[in-house]
C-alpha cells in the first residue's frame, strides 16, 4: 500500500511530543535524536520493519538497535505506538525507578529492546554480530522449500557512534565479510554534544564506507518518501554488501530555540516544551498526547504485522515436520548444557601427559565440547595460532561459507567483543572469542556490557601472567585478572592445570546467566596428578576447593589460582602435615557458594593464611585477611625467560614458605 505520509507525519510529531513531555517531566534525557529522527522512526515502525509487537523475540523479526542509546525516548515512543508492552504510563515514568523506560535502553528490561546501548558505538558492533548470527542461521536452517531466516539488522547511529573506534572496527569487518543483511542508518546532523561536529571531524563518511565495501545512499532524513525508498532499496539490495543510509537531519527538530545546534542534543530544549508542542501541532492539553487517528493507524498496522508473522509461523511448522534433525538442532539452542555431562565427554588426560600450557589443554578440551554443542562458535583476534581455540572439525565463517564456526576477527579486540555481544543478544548461537589476556583492556567496555546484560559470552584469553616471559611488561597482565574480577556478574576462571581446564570450559558453557573469561597460560604447568581428576574438574565449578587436605591439626592455609597453585603445593610439603592448600580458580563462583561450603574450604578458625598469584595482591585480602600474607606482584613485569621472571619478582615456593613461617 502507498506510504501514508499524512498519518505518519502526525505520528512523528506525536512521538516528538512524547519525548518532549517525558524529558520535561523528569528534567533529564536527550531530546536531539528523538526529535531529529522522528520522521525516520515513523517510516520504520509504521511501515518498513518486519516485526510482531506481540512476539518481541520472533526468530525472523527485523532487529532494530538504537546504537545512539542516549536518544532512548526515540525507541520508547515507537515501541509504545507500535503496540509493544510499553504502556503510556511507562512512558510517563521515563528514567524513574523500576520503569520499563530507563535512561538508556537495557536488554531484558523493555520488550522490543534488542541490546543494551549507551556507550557510543556499541550498538554498531552489536548489529554486526546479529548480522553474523542471521547469516549463520540461514545457512544452517533454511532449505529450498522453507525459508526461516531472512531478516535484516538495522542500527541507528549518530556522529558520536561513528567517531568511536569500536564502530569503525565493526564496520570494516562487516564490509570485508559482505554482510548484506545489515543496514546502518547514520543520523548525520552535524552536531555533537559539546559543539558542532565540524570541531572534531572532517572525513567524508560516504567515501570512507564505500572504500571498506559498503553501499551508500545519502538522503534527507525528514522526507519520508525519500527515506522510505532508500530503506526499501537497501533491504532489497542484491549487491552482496552491507548498506549505509546517511540521513541528513536537524537535531532537536521542532524546538526552534535550539534545533540544529549543540544545545539541542540534551535536555536543554525541554524548557521550551509548551511553545514546541504548539509549533508541531500538539494540543496544549493533555500532555503525552496521541490522537485516535494515529492509534488506529498503528493498530491496523499491527494487524498486518501479525498476519505476516502467522504466515511465517505456518511455514515454520511445515519446516519442523519436514526437517526433524534441523528442528532438534534449533531447539537445542534453548537447552542449558550440564557441566557434568560436558565433562563426562572429555577424556581424562593421561597421568604422564606431556607438560603443556593450559592454552594447549584448552585446545584439546574445546574439540569434544564443540562436537557436543554444534551451535558453539569460536573466534580469535588474529591469534588462532596462539590462543589455540580453532574448532578443528569445522572451517571459517566467510562469504563463501556462512555455515563456518570459526570467525577471524582480525586485530579488532573491542569490536570482536561487541560483535560477540550481538551474537549473544540474538540468542541462537553460543559464542566465544579469544586474544591475549593483556588485551582484555581493549575488550573491556564490551565485557562490562556483557555482564550488565547477563550475556553468556565466553572469552578464552591466553598468555595470562608474567609467564609470558620474554615479551615483557607490555604483554604481562599483572593487574588484568584482578580488574576483571571486579566486574559484577563477570566470572573469571584461572585454571591451574589440564583437568582444571576441563572444569573451566564446562563451567563456562553451563553458565547461561552471564559472561565467563577463562584465563590460560602459555608456559607449561605441572600436571597435578596427586589430586584426583574428578576433584579438580568439579572443584572449578564451585570456584574453590581443597587441593591438599591437611593430615594433622590445621596450622596453615595456602591459597592460589592458576599456574601458581603448584608453588603452594610444593610449599605445603615443607610447611608440614598441618597445611591445607586451596585452589581458587574463580572468586565469583566461590563467593556464590553457601557460607557452610565456604567455611569448610577456608575455616575461619585458621588465621595463618597465605595467598600466592603472579599478579596484584589486594583482592586476595578478602580471603587471607589483614593478618595474612599475599605473595604477588604490585609492579609491572620484566622481559626475560619465564622462570627467570618468576624468580626475579619473588613468585617462588621459597617465598611462600617464608611468608607462611613468618605469620
Amino acid at each position: 500500500m502507498p506510504l501514508q505520509t499524512h498519518l505518519l507525519s502526525q505520528a512523528a510529531n506525536q512521538a516528538r511530543g512524547l519525548a518532549i513531555d517525558a524529558i520535561h517531566a523528569c528534567s533529564s534525557g536527550h531530546l536531539g535524536l528523538p526529535l531529529g529522527c522522528a520522521d525516520m522512526g515513523a517510516v520504520l515502525f509504521g511501515d518498513a520493519l518486519s516485526h510482531n509487537p506481540d512476539q518481541p523475540r520472533w526468530l525472523n523479526r527485523d532487529r532494530f538497535i538504537l546504537s545512539a542509546g542516549h536518544g532512548s525516548m526515540f525507541i520508547y515512543a515507537w515501541l509504545h505506538l507500535s503496540g509493544y508492552a510499553v504502556s503510556l504510563e511507562e512512558v510517563k515514568k521515563f528514567r524513574q525507578l523500576h520503569s520499563l523506560t530507563p535512561g538508556h535502553p537495557e536488554f531484558r528490561e523493555t520488550p522490543g529492546v534488542e541490546a543494551t546501548t549507551g556507550p557510543l558505538g556499541q550498538g554498531v558492533g552489536n548489529a554486526v554480530g546479529m548480522a553474523i548470527a542471521g547469516q549463520m542461521a540461514a545457512a544452517r536452517f533454511n532449505t529450498a522449500e522453507h525459508t526461516l531466516f531472512d531478516y535484516h539488522v538495522i542500527a541507528l547511529a549518530g556522529d558520536g557512534c561513528m567517531q568511536e573506534g569500536v564502530a569503525m572496527e565493526a564496520a570494516a569487518f562487516a564490509g570485508h565479510q559482505k554482510l548484506d543483511n545489515l543496514i546502518l542508518i547514520y543520523d548525520s546532523n552535524d552536531v555533537t554534544l559539546d559543539a558542532m561536529a565540524s570541531k572534531t571531524q572532517s572525513e567524508n563518511a560516504a567515501a570512507r564506507f564505500k572504500a571498506i565495501g559498503w553501499d551508500v545512499q545519502t538522503v534527507d532524513g525528514h522526507d519520508m518518501e525519500v527515506f522510505s525508498r532508500a530503506f526499501k532499496k537497501a533491504k532489497k539490495s542484491t549487491s552482496g554488501r552491507p548498506q549505509l543510509i546517511i540521513a541528513k537531519t536537524i537535531i532537536g527538530k521542532g524546538i526552534a530555540e535550539v534545533q540544529g545546534t549543540a544545545k539541542g542534543h540534551g535536555e536543554g530544549g525541554a524548557k521550551f516544551a509548551e511553545t514546541a508542542r504548539a509549533s508541531i501541532g500538539l494540543p496544549k492539553e493533555p500532555h503525552f498526547f496521541v490522537s485516535e487517528d494515529v492509534r488506529t493507524y498503528f493498530a491496523d498496522h499491527k494487524k498486518r504485522l501479525v498476519r505476516q508473522y502467522k504466515k511465517w509461523e505456518k511455514n515454520f511448522k511445515a519446516w519442523r515436520v519436514a526437517n526433524p534433525e534441523k528442528a532438534a538442532l534449533l531447539d537445542s539452542a534453548s537447552v542449558r548444557p550440564s557441566a557434568a555431562h560436558l565433562m563426562a565427554n572429555v577424556p581424562v588426560f593421561p597421568a604422564d601427559a606431556k607438560l603443556s600450557g593450559t592454552r594447549a589443554a584448552g585446545r584439546d578440551v574445546l574439540q569434544p565440547l564443540a562436537k557436543q554443542l554444534p551451535l558453539l562458535i569460536s573466534g580469535s583476534a588474529d591469534l588462532h595460532g596462539s590462543t589455540y581455540n580453532y574448532i578443528a572439525e569445522d572451517k571459517d565463517f566467510d562469504p563463501s561459507n556462512r555455515g563456518g564456526r570459526n570467525l577471524r576477527y582480525g586485530i579488532r579486540e573491542h569490536a570482536m567483543a561487541a560483535m560477540n555481544n550481538g551474537i549473544a543478544y540474538d540468542g541462537l548461537f553460543r559464542t566465544s572469542c579469544a586474544t591475549f589476556l593483556v588485551f582484555a583492556d581493549y575488550s573491556r567496555p564490551s565485557m562490562r556490557i556483557a555482564a550488565l546484560s547477563k550475556l553468556p559470552v565466553i572469552y578464552i584469553y591466553t598468555h595470562d601472567s608474567i609467564g609470558v616471559g620474554e615479551d615483557g611488561p607490555t604483554h604481562q597482565p599483572v593487574e588484568t585478572i584482578s580488574a576483571l574480577r571486579l566486574i559484577p556478574g563477570f566470572d573469571v576462571i584461572r585454571p591451574a592445570d589440564l583437568e582444571e581446564t576441563v572444569g573451566a570450559f564446562a563451567a563456562a558453557l553451563e553458565n547461561t546467566d552471564g559472561p565467563t573469561l577463562i584465563a590460560l597460560t602459555r608456559q607449561a604447568v605441572p600436571n597435578l596428578n596427586d589430586i584426583p581428576s574428578h576433584i579438580r574438574r568439579a572443584g572449578v565449578l564451585k570456584g574453590g576447593y581443597v587441593a591438599l587436605q591437611e593430615t594433622a591439626p590445621l596450622t596453615h592455609l595456602l591459597l592460589s589460582a592458576g599456574s601458581e597453585l603448584s608453588l603452594a603445593l610444593d610449599a605445603a610439603k615443607q610447611l608440614g602435615a598441618g597445611t591445607r592448600v586451596v585452589s581458587m580458580p574463580s572468586f565469583e563462583r566461590f563467593d556464590k557458594q553457601s557460607k557452610e561450603y565456604r567455611d569448610s574450604i577456608i575455616p575461619p578458625s585458621c588465621r595463618k593464611r597465605v595467598a600466592v598469584e603472579a599478579g596484584v595482591t589486594d583482592l586476595w585480602r578478602k580471603y587471607v585477611g589483614l593478618d595474612g600474607a599475599v605473595v604477588g606482584i604490585n609492579r609491572f613485569g620484566i622481559s626475560a625467560p619465564s622462570p627467570v621472571v618468576y624468580k626475579e619478582l619473588g613468585i617462588t615456593t621459597e617465598a611462600v614458605v617464608k611468608a607462611a613461617s613468618s605469620l
